[in-house]
This record gives C-alpha cells, sequence and structure tokens, in this order.
C-alpha cells in the first residue's frame, strides 16, 4: 500500500493485489458491502492518519480505481460537517464509496530497448497502438481498451508486459502533466517500423 497526500483533505492510496490478497481479499469483493472491505477501509485511514497526519472528521467521499494489472487506486475526501454530534466524533465516520473500473493497461519500463523488445512480441498478437511517455529516466506505455484486440486473453498481454516492465503504481494523469509525450497513439507499429 502506497499512501499520498494530494492535499489538505485529500489522499490517493495504491493498493497492489498483492496487498488485497494479503488481507483475504479480491477484487471483486470490493463491490460486496462485507466486514473484511470496512476493515480494509478502516486500516487505510488509520495508515493514512499515522503516515500523512490525515485527520477525519466528518463524511469521507471514497472513490476506488480498479486498474486491470496494477490493482487500484483509492481516492479519500475528507469533508467536514459540523452538524454531526459532538458525540458521535470518535467511534462514526460517515462513507460514500463509489467503485470504478479502469480498462487501460499502464505499465512502466527500466530502458527503452524494453520496448523495442515487447513492440517485436506485440506485432504477433496485432497490438500496434500504445501511447508512450518518458518521466525521471524511465519509460511509460499505456495501453487503452481499443489498443487491445477484445479476442485477446488478457492474461496473455499482462503476462508479456510483465516480462518487460513493471505495472505503474504513478497515475497517467501524473506521467502526462510532469513527464513527456515521446509517441502518441500507434506506438507499438512505431517502435517496430523504426527499430526492427
Amino acid at each position: 500500500m502506497r499512501l499520498e497526500r494530494l492535499n489538505y483533505n485529500k489522499i490517493k492510496i495504491f493498493l497492489t493485489f498483492d496487498d488485497l490478497e494479503d488481507r483475504g481479499l479480491t477484487k471483486e469483493d470490493l463491490w460486496k458491502d462485507s466486514q473484511k472491505v470496512h476493515q480494509l477501509f478502516r486500516d487505510m485511514i488509520d495508515e493514512a492518519s499515522a503516515e500523512l497526519g490525515f485527520e477525519v472528521s466528518g463524511s469521507l467521499n471514497v472513490e476506488v480505481y480498479a486498474l486491470q494489472a496494477q490493482g487500484m487506486v483509492v481516492i479519500v475526501t475528507s469533508t467536514e460537517h459540523e452538524e454531526i454530534e459532538e458525540e458521535f466524533n470518535d467511534d462514526y465516520i460517515e462513507m460514500q464509496v463509489t467503485v470504478d473500473e479502469c480498462q487501460e493497461l499502464f505499465y512502466v519500463f527500466q530502458s527503452f530497448d524494453h520496448l523495442i523488445d515487447l513492440a517485436k512480441r506485440l506485432q504477433s498478437l496485432n497490438i500496434n497502438g500504445g501511447t508512450i511517455y518518458s518521466h525521471d529516466h524511465m519509460f511509460y506505455l499505456l495501453l487503452m481498451e481499443e489498443d487491445v484486440d477484445a479476442d485477446l486473453d488478457i492474461d496473455t498481454l499482462i503476462a508479456l508486459l510483465s516480462e518487460y516492465g513493471t505495472p505503474s503504481t504513478m497515475t497517467i494523469h501524473r506521467i502526462e502533466e510532469y513527464g513527456k509525450l515521446i509517441m502518441k497513439h500507434s506506438a507499438m507499429k512505431q517502435i517496430n517500423s523504426y527499430f526492427n
């Protein structure tokens, strides 16, 4: 679990599927209203309070974005409500949870050579799309749902991507803002035409 403070009342939590598995949960469990899911949210808030000084008062808005291979991003916003009676402040937290699934694959690579090798392998799967960014001497590949053939087994694609790179813990929004766009659309096709 990785925590990042976005502003005074908002934090971002990145959970890998291993984090969920360690707690006896699956991605599908987040859609259910179970005791384990409630405990997961309590643990995240406690850790955010200890590590980031994130104070919870009033209600919480929780947005969960399930990523294809990487895990999930949880955005927690604390909204202050003066009208909550003082006696409930320590024991009661109102939570509104929104869950959404993201169909994009976002991977980070140590070198551009890894992307060249990956492009060769993806060519046989008829994957020519993708967008490539660079940031802090690393390269990021974004594959959208339309870049991947609907008949392709997603687990096969994730296994190939994981051979050459790792799921990014940074969001695409952060890379778009602070990184540099290298190849827009058809990145795998461009790499194969230039380097292979």
